[in-house]
Order: structure tokens, then C-alpha cells, then sequence
């Protein structure tokens, strides 16, 4: 047999690692993964390649790296279909020929331990195990050996401890387990062909007279009431509360967060905190006429000024901790009930929570030090990582400063408890519709925590597309899913049920996650990135069982290249798609009939990235993008246009031929230079008329706003994540014009059966 070459090994070790071997554009072209991008990123991965012979000694530890574990160290199954044996390895006793069974004498138990710790002892006898196979690679040979896989009656996870005994020689391994259901939860209330329809909102724009600069969990309160009761709602969707460093101009985009297990104090109702009534130190400092006009400005800024409301909400929140420490906590011996609840907390939070609060901790006490330290490769080495003496001994010094950390958490889960259970108490079937990003800011608090479970010099982004020709470097570090599975997936587990509290539905970002992630290797164009597998199938899983177990619908955002097996798989499971208006077009590009959306689906205009309805009618979107020098030439401004004018003359044909807009005779888009309340009307009965369980209209496209709230590839160049609705809290109910809107919504709603009757079209 000839020896293989260098890129034959490159290709053999790139397939090992799921780099997969081409992809299909938007456009329909395939693109091959060529042997240079199939090198960077395998480094990318830490495998070194520079020369055939590192290649070949990478292969061979690749093929060796299969002797290290007697078993799978984690299996993911369902309760309906689960394995009929479990296979594990040992060394032969000789090395000699293949032509039976090395050992004897073999014997082997198994414990199974629940998630309440009960445990089951199984042993088998030589009679009661079956060789599956006998293996050489080079000089190591191995016999491949099974046992009856447990009976498993009850979804949840379970840990084995495998150990085996052949002739006084002795093995033994722990495997993570995972028994899902086969399908994500879906209420009774959207089941038979039910339908619901709710609104979404950025929380952070939200303004009132009582906030501070910046929507709160009490505003949530109030919309959710609004919601309900003015527009017969059952749905608010939220912009992801993931905690984030507040700073401009990076570091306020909820989809870059510092932390994907914890949330932003920002939303934290002060107010309404137990012991911020209890604290005439913190009520002091908020009635101080100083701090009454900074409130008063950041109250009557037109944009979020994340940075002056973050640091007055810190500063009073500090002084609110005082209180709970002296009231609740410093007791010796005797805490409070409620220091009793919060000592609860931390201990069932466990790393995660002390991980976070430390590096919460430790950045604070850098900064206020040294002000220009941006980020925590700039620390002190012996802080970069959470595992040092150094981080240990600070954590002993700082008990103080990391247990404030901690309380806000605990205040925020509080709060969000209380407002997801008011939506309960309104009759809303879903109420807070929470958003998952799709990574984490490589400078932030989950990759410090966790660098090792990342791989740090790839990126994720996508590849040209007509939405970005130039591709997408989203600047996310990559998840290292081989050592994810060896924890059984611990972390990824712990994102899901994180993000699944105090929810009735759960979006995730760039769902394609689980099946593959485009990665872009370090000094690299998104050009030359190519898809590395996912392992989809445990990952699909696991998501199924928080669903069914939390009872929380999960939407799949299924947007961009994305092909028809991943949305069918998605499907079978139950995870809606994400369908947006704008890209829901057959092959001749013309949009599609209400009828042809599929059922399991969330239906919407426009997403934060793309324009609203008044601005995609305008070319707003277009006209700022041209601003931004974000177009190559003036003619690719008139093409971006003139396809603008096309698609809002075909979406007026359709209109007009379901008979959604009577009046309106023109099928020239110049006739309607705006959106007019005929068309808004339109579209919004367009959308209720589709069979998708979820409406979800934006509050932009509720109010005719014609700013999108982020504007992709700026930073200054536009008010990303910042931009306040138009309406306060109180006025939603109050203005006129406000009213009119709900009305309509209200109307749609009423007639297309989304609160149980069925809409006609005439």
C-alpha cells in the first residue's frame, strides 16, 4: 500500500476534525474548501501541519486518540429509541493473532446514578457480554465488547461509572448521559392548528416617566399589562438580556455579550427592591438633586446612554447591597430568611455564579486602578485565568465585592420570575419570548472562565452572501465541541437551562449552530473560512429536553444559507422556523402566498438588522448604508434601489390580488412614497393570514418607526442598540395616534383567529 501524501493527510485529518470539504452560496455556486484554508484552520484547531511529517504525526495521534476513552464519554438518546447496548474497548492481553477473544474471566458493573442521586448497580458475567469486534492500529490491538444498555423510564441525565475486570486487570470510565424526547415542547394553546401573535421590543429603548434612562423589568410589568389587555397579546419578545460591559461604542450590543449565563443589571427595577426601600442611604443618593438632573437627561435622550445609566445603577445598587449586608447577612451564625435565600442561590449557581461575580470583581478592581485597561488579556497574567493562586487568593481578600455580584444576579431572577409569572397570571400562553446569542465577546467573562472549552484563533461569521458580499467575521471565539462532549456537554447544557428560566418561548440565534459553524482562521478574510460540523444530533437533543422539561417553545432563527435537510430536522423536532417577509420568495423571486409558510413557524417583517417596514418602504436602510461608505460605487447604490422598487411593486400586487388593499389601484410603489395606514394595515393581515403558530410584530413596525435598531458592519457610524421608542410606557395607552395602532393590531388579531376565530378575506 503506498504511502499516503501530504494532502491526502491533510484531507483525511480535515474530514476527522467535520471540516467539511466544499459549500453552497447563496447564489447557488460551490465553493471547495481548498488545501490552504483546510491548513489555517486545522492550526486554527492547534493541530500542527506546517510539514508532511508534522501532518503524519498528527494523523497518528488522531488515530491514537481512539485508545484514550474504554467508551463514549457522553451519549445523548432518546426515551423512545434508546441504545440496546453499551460498547466499550479494552486492551488484548496479547499482540498476537486475531482469531479470537484475547481475555477471559471477564466480568463488569455499572452504576447509574440519577439527577437525585439515587443509584442502580448492574453486574455482568462473561455469559452476559458480547465481542463486538477485535481492532488493530499499528502495534495496539483492542477488543470491542458490549453490555444490555440500562432501562432508562425517565427523561433527564444520568452519570455511569463503567468498570471492567479481565483476569485481576482492571479498567473503569465515568460517561455522561442524556435521555431527551424526541420533540420540543409546544403548548396546548398553540396545538390543532392554534395561533397567538405578540410584539417584540428592544427593553433597553423602552422609555417611561419612572425608568432611569433605560427600559427596566418594571416597564416590562407595565407593557406585558398593555399587551394583554390593549392589543389581545400573547407574546412579548425581548432583545437578549445578557449581561455586556455597557460601553460604548463596542460593548453595548446585546449580541456580544460578556456573558451568556448572566444577565445586565441595567434592567434591574431599583425601585422596586426590597432593600432599596430599606435604605435611606441608597433613596438619599437617588434624591440627591444631582442625581435627580442626570436622570432627568438620560430620561430625555434620544438614544441610551448605557454608560451614564450603568454607572448610577451601580453606584446605587452598591449602596442597596450595604443594606441587604446589615439587615440579612452579617449576622454570624443567623442569617436572615432572606440572606438564607440568597446563600440558597449561590449554592445551587455553584462555578458558574462564582466564576462570573470573580471576573466581575476583578475587572472592576483593574479599572478603578487603571482606566485604560479595556479587557482581561490586559490584566495582570496571574489574573488572566480563573484557576491561579492569584484569582484564588483575591477571591479570599474580595468576598465582599464578588458577593455583590452575586446579589444583583439573584435580584435580576427575582424580578424576572415575578414578571413572567404576571404574564402567567394576563392568560398569556407564551408572555416573556427571551433571545439567545449565538456566541460571546472573545474578551469576555465565559471565555476567561472557560478559555479552554474555546478554541481561541478561529472565528465564527458567514460567507458572501447578498446580504454581505464581503462575508461576515463576527469576532466569536469557536467552541471546542470535543472537549464540550467529554464534560457531556456541561456548559452547553447549562446555556440552555440559563436562558430557558422565566421563558414561555426561546429563539436561537443562528440556529445553524447545531448543525455547522462557518469559521474564518486568525489574519484570515470571511472569504477564506469554511463550515466545520456540529455534532447536531446530542446538541438537537439536548435542546428538547430543556424545552419539554421548562415547557418553553423554541424558534430556530433559520435565516441566510441555510439548506432544506437542517430546516426539516428542525422541523421533526419541533423547532419553528423564522420567516421573514422580505426573504420569503419562491424561485422567480416573487413573494410567496399566506398559505404557503409553514405552521411551525414565527412570522415577522424585518429582524434589528434589516430595515423596519416605514424604512425598507423608503430606502432609509439603503440611504444609510450609503452614508456609512458601505457600498463600492454609486451604481451599486442605484441597484440596491431599483431592487427595492421591485420587490415593493411585487409585495403591492400581491397585496391588491388577495384583496388586502382596496383603494389602492396603483401598482406603481412611486404612487406610495410612505407606507400608508392601508398598506401598514396589509401587511400586518398579510402575516396573520399564514398558518405560523407566532405572529410577532417589532414595536417599529407596530409605530411605523423608520430606524432599525442596529445597522451591521458600524460602530459610529449609527446609534446601534440605543435607539428609544417612540412612546413612553404611559403613552401607550394615553396618545392618540398610539391607540389607532393598537387598535388595528388588536383588530388583525381578532380576525385572523389568533384569539380563536378565523379570519375571511372578501
Amino acid at each position: 500500500m503506498s504511502k499516503p501524501s501530504y494532502e491526502q493527510i491533510i484531507d483525511e485529518l480535515a474530514g476527522s476534525y467535520g471540516i467539511e470539504p466544499e459549500y453552497t452560496d447563496t447564489w447557488g455556486r460551490v465553493h471547495r474548501t481548498s488545501l490552504g484554508n483546510k491548513l489555517n484552520i486545522l492550526k486554527g484547531l492547534g493541530v500542527e501541519v506546517d510539514t508532511e511529517a508534522q501532518a503524519a504525526e498528527a494523523w497518528h495521534a488522531r488515530q491514537e486518540s481512539q485508545w484514550s476513552c474504554m467508551t463514549d464519554p457522553s451519549i445523548v438518546a432518546s426515551l423512545s429509541n434508546p441504545p440496546s447496548e453499551l460498547v466499550f474497548q479494552i486492551p488484548c492481553k496479547s499482540q498476537g493473532a486475531l482469531a479470537g477473544p484475547a481475555t477471559v474471566n471477564l466480568e463488569a458493573s455499572l452504576e447509574v446514578t440519577d439527577e437525585h442521586g439515587r443509584v442502580q448497580r448492574y453486574v455482568f458475567t462473561s455469559d452476559d457480554l458480547v465481542l463486538r469486534e477485535t481492532r488493530r492500529v499499528e502495534d495496539r490491538v483492542s477488543e470491542f465488547w458490549s453490555l444490555p444498555f440500562p432501562q432508562l423510564q425517565t427523561l433527564g441525565y444520568y452519570r455511569f461509572h463503567l468498570s471492567v475486570d479481565a483476569g485481576g486487570e482492571q479498567w473503569s470510565q465515568g460517561v455522561c448521559v442524556a435521555i431527551c424526547p424526541d420533540k420540543a415542547y409546544i403548548p396546548p394553546a398553540l396545538q390543532d392548528g392554534e395561533r397567538v401573535a405578540g410584539v417584540a421590543i428592544s427593553l433597553y429603548g423602552v422609555r417611561s416617566q419612572r425608568n432611569w434612562g433605560i427600559g427596566d423589568l418594571g416597564d416590562l410589568k407595565e407593557i406585558l399589562t398593555w399587551a394583554a389587555e390593549d392589543l389581545q397579546a400573547s407574546i412579548i419578545g425581548l432583545n437578549p438580556l445578557h449581561g455586556t460591559f455597557n460601553r460604548k461604542p463596542f460593548n453595548t450590543s446585546p449580541y456580544l455579550p460578556t456573558s451568556r449565563f448572566y444577565r445586565n443589571f441595567i434592567y434591574l427595577d431599583i425601585p422596586s427592591m426590597e432593600d432599596y426601600q430599606d435604605s435611606p442611604e441608597a433613596r438619599n443618593l437617588v434624591n440627591a438633586s444631582q442625581t435627580q438632573r442626570l436622570l432627568s437627561e438620560v430620561r430625555a435622550s434620544g438614544t441610551v446612554q448605557y454608560e451614564e445609566v450603568a454607572d448610577l445603577k451601580h453606584r446605587v445598587l452598591k449602596q442597596v447591597f450595604q443594606t441587604f449586608l446589615s439587615n440579612h447577612w452579617n449576622k454570624g451564625d443567623h442569617k436572615s430568611g432572606r440572606g438564607k435565600e440568597l446563600q440558597k442561590y449561590i449554592e445551587e449557581e455553584g462555578f458558574l455564579l462564582g466564576n462570573y461575580a470573580t471576573f466581575c470583581a476583578i475587572d472592576s478592581a483593574v479599572r478603578s486602578s487603571r482606566p485604560e485597561v479595556w479587557t482581561w488579556p490586559q490584566w495582570p497574567l496571574e489574573y488572566q485565568r480563573p484557576d491561579t493562586e492569584a484569582v484564588r487568593q483575591f477571591q479570599q481578600e474580595h468576598w465582599q465585592e464578588i458577593l455583590f455580584y452575586k446579589f444583583v444576579q439573584w435580584q435580576l431572577e427575582k424580578q424576572l420570575r415575578e414578571v413572567q409569572d404576571h404574564a402567567r397570571s394576563l392568560g398569556m400562553c407564551i408572555g416573556l419570548y427571551h433571545d439567545l446569542a449565538l456566541g460571546v465577546d472573545r474578551f469576555s467573562a465565559d471565555f476567561w472562565a472557560y478559555q479552554d472549552l474555546f478554541t481561541s484563533k478561529l472565528r465564527m461569521g458567514a460567507p458572501p452572501d447578498e446580504f454581505s458580499q464581503s462575508g461576515q467575521d463576527w469576532g466569536f471565539p469557536l467552541p471546542n465541541m470535543e472537549k464540550l462532549r467529554e464534560t457531556g456537554y456541561d456548559l452547553f447544557v447549562r446555556e440552555i437551562q440559563k436562558n430557558c428560566a422565566f421563558a414561555g418561548a426561546l429563539r436561537m440565534d443562528h440556529v445553524m449552530r447545531f448543525f455547522h459553524l462557518y469559521c474564518i482562521p486568525e489574519d484570515e478574510l470571511p472569504s477564506d473560512g469554511a463550515y466545520v460540523l456540529q455534532p447536531f444530533q446530542d446538541l438537537l437533543k439536548i435542546v428538547t429536553l430543556e424545552s419539554v422539561r421548562n415547557q418553553v417553545v423554541i424558534v430556530g432563527e433559520d435565516l441566510g444559507t441555510v439548506p432544506a435537510y437542517m430546516r426539516d430536522i428542525l422541523a421533526e423536532a419541533n423547532v419553528l422556523s423564522y420567516r421573514l417577509l422580505y426573504f420569503e420568495k419562491d424561485d422567480q423571486q416573487n413573494f410567496i402566498l399566506p398559505q404557503d409558510y409553514p405552521e411551525l413557524a414565527v412570522v415577522t417583517v424585518t429582524t434589528h438588522d434589516l430595515p423596519t417596514l416605514a424604512g425598507f418602504w423608503t430606502h432609509r436602510d439603503i440611504g444609510l448604508r450609503e452614508e456609512a461608505g458601505m457600498f463600492d460605487n454609486q451604481q451599486a447604490v442605484t441597484k440596491a434601489s431599483d431592487e427595492r422598487e421591485a420587490d415593493k411593486e411585487k409585495l403591492l400586487a400581491l397585496l391588491q390580488d388577495l384583496g388586502l388593499l382596496p383603494g389602492h389601484d396603483s401598482r406603481n410603489a412611486s404612487a406610495y412614497p410612505e407606507v400608508t395606514g392601508e398598506i401598514h394595515n396589509a401587511v400586518v393581515t398579510f402575516l396573520a393570514m399564514t398558518p405560523a403558530k407566532l405572529l410577532i410584530l417589532s414595536q417599529e413596525d407596530l409605530f411605523k418607526e423608520a430606524d432599525q435598531q442596529n445597522l451591521p458592519g458600524t460602530t459610529v457610524e449609527h446609534p446601534n442598540w440605543s435607539i428609544k421608542m417612540r412612546y413612553t410606557v404611559e403613552q401607550l395607552r394615553t396618545d392618540p395616534k398610539a391607540k389607532r395602532f393598537c387598535e388595528m393590531f388588536r383588530t388583525v388579531i381578532s380576525k385572523s383567529g389568533r384569539n380563536g376565530r378565523t379570519l375571511t378575506v372578501s
